[in-house]
């Protein structure tokens, strides 16, 4: 399972049901293509297919909604 965080124009924000253990962070998917931002701090951690200017844009949305999806890992991976 992965649920939906938000959504931004064409980008899909989730988070992985199985990643509990691993520092917060979120993925952002565009049709085929794949990336992984650490959220404190926001950081690239991998890319599939974007391009550096789309990946600054990716990270520029993942900032503006940094407490809300914060909110939701901590929310979502709570016992």
């Amino acid at each position: 399972m992965s649920p939906t965080v938000l959504r931004s124009g064409p980008y899909r924000l989730f988070f992985f049901s199985n990643e509990a253990g691993e520092p917060p962070h979120v993925h952002v998917q565009r049709e085929r293509m794949l990336a992984k931002f650490w959220l404190e701090p926001v950081a690239l951690a991998r890319s599939t297919g974007f391009s550096p200017p789309e990946l600054r844009r990716i990270q520029t949305i993942v900032i503006e909604n940094l407490n809300a999806i914060l909110e939701a890992w901590n929310e979502y991976f709570t016992d």
